[in-house]
């Protein structure tokens, strides 16, 4: 869990460094780089990682895990638009629906890199 949680922070980190400070397209609170939007990724993408992957239903069949990420995707899009009308967030090309899709992607990453931990954790 750990390592998962690490690697939650750090593609979170990349990856609003790439869309919000090098293209713009959305950001935290204001334009640049924000402390405490440094720290609502430090506290808010581990955090969900953690309660993602504790839940998940690994020994469930795939329709009860693809419903798993369906629900993880749309909590997400609701926290979103949350974030997005408390001024949390602000959207400088995002769109909404663009997220729909992103998010069971990356919680399908998160699992991959579970696994993978896993395995390579305990060869046998």
């Amino acid at each position: 869990m750990y390592a998962t949680s690490f690697f939650a922070f750090t593609y979170g980190v990349t990856v609003d460094m790439i869309l919000d400070l090098h293209y713009d397209f959305y950001g935290y609170f204001g334009e640049g780089f924000q402390w405490l939007g440094l720290l609502a990724i430090f506290l808010y993408f581990p955090s969900i990682s953690v309660l993602f992957l504790n839940l998940y239903p690994l020994e469930s069949n795939k329709r009860k895990k693809i419903i798993y990420i369906l629900g993880w995707t749309v909590f997400s899009i609701a926290f979103e638009w949350f974030c997005l009308h408390t001024k949390f967030y602000y959207y400088n090309g995002w769109k909404l629906w663009y997220s729909a899709f992103a998010y069971p992607l990356i919680f399908s990453t998160l699992l991959f890199n579970l696994k993978l931990v896993r395995k390579l954790s305990h060869p046998n």
